[in-house]
């Protein structure tokens, strides 16, 4: 499919950003973006949430500020009760608010499978946009949020997740990116992305696409529910996680000390994750001690960049 090329674009469909990026004057940029899934949780309400909150971080990705959004619906009219629609819209709405986002319309259609998201504007300057690409040999990477959200929501469907979890599970998912992207903004980094369908290693091969990079990972580091081991060990996998790993295979050395249910929760396709930061060494500390103290307290450094193996991910 021919490329649309234009001045004004910044970030286009050329390559595997989070969101596109338009340039309206020499200090205004746009941010533009859309995501919508299937329920991942039972309750509507908390759905809704999810939905938002993950729709929402591809614009804190790019470290802008969404200012609008539109929700997107596909809902069994004849099927379902029409106070779940209420309920999801109810939530999604909350936690529009919660990040001081306008709800300005939407569109719904009649659907056999339940869907919800929002399209997502957000403002940034236009020499302040970050990139996925923009990691540096000898950044350090500090991923924001605990993995294994995909797993477990394969969990809940199975009716294998206890309440404890569900809940642990949904208070990650429905926390805002914003608070991150306002300390990353401030401290200054380099590249970030956010950890979504792909998994964490998939996005972060994301980030060497067009750069003469590698990473190493340091899998001991890695912040990841609990729960989601044991349902790995049983056998709890999502379909996502297996194309994930078929498709970035190439790129991923493990060490041997790495553990089965450890890989599998790297090529977990999350719902609503964190960010993956790029910053220079010397910010790295300082990036950490503002997160933790906004509130973002499973904040961790997981690894770096470096020269060699170009566009390979070790991970030890």
């Amino acid at each position: 499919m021919p490329l649309i090329s234009h001045p004004n674009l910044i970030v286009g469909i050329e390559r595997s950003e989070d969101a596109g990026v338009y340039k309206l004057t020499e200090k205004l940029a746009i941010i533009q973006t859309l995501d919508f899934f299937t329920p991942i949780v039972d309750d509507p309400y908390d759905f809704g949430q999810i939905a938002a909150t993950n729709s929402l971080s591809d614009v804190y990705a790019k470290g802008g500020i969404p200012i609008t959004a539109m929700n997107i619906v596909c809902f069994p009219i004849k099927k379902m009760d029409i106070n779940i629609l209420r309920e999801i819209l109810r939530g999604g709405l909350d936690k529009m608010r919660e990040a001081s986002v306008v709800l300005v319309g939407g569109h719904s259609v009649d659907d056999n499978e339940l869907k919800y998201g929002l399209s997502v504007t957000g403002l940034i300057h236009p020499k302040k946009v970050i990139m996925n690409n923009g990691a540096k040999p000898g950044d350090k990477l500090i991923l924001t949020k605990k993995l294994g959200t995909g797993i477990i929501s394969t969990g809940i469907k199975a009716s294998e997740a206890n309440k404890n979890t569900i809940k642990k599970v949904t208070q990650s998912m429905t926390t805002l990116n914003k608070a991150a992207s306002e300390v990353m903004m401030s401290v200054g980094i380099h590249a970030c992305t956010d950890v979504t369908g792909f998994g964490f290693l998939g996005h972060a091969a994301e980030m060497l696409t067009d750069t003469d990079n590698g990473m190493v990972i340091d899998s001991s580091m890695i912040p990841f529910f609990h729960e989601a081991k044991v349902l790995v060990d049983n056998g709890f996998l999502p379909g996502g996680l297996s194309r994930n790993r078929d498709f970035r295979k190439g790129m991923i050395d493990f060490g041997q000390d790495v553990p089965q249910y450890l890989r599998d929760i790297l090529f977990d396709p999350q719902t609503s994750g964190g960010l993956l930061m790029a910053v220079a060494k010397t910010k790295a500390t300082r990036l950490i001690d503002a997160l933790h103290k906004a509130g973002v307290s499973n904040a961790a450094i997981v690894g770096e960049v470096v020269e060699k193996p170009k566009g390979k991910i070790i991970v030890r």
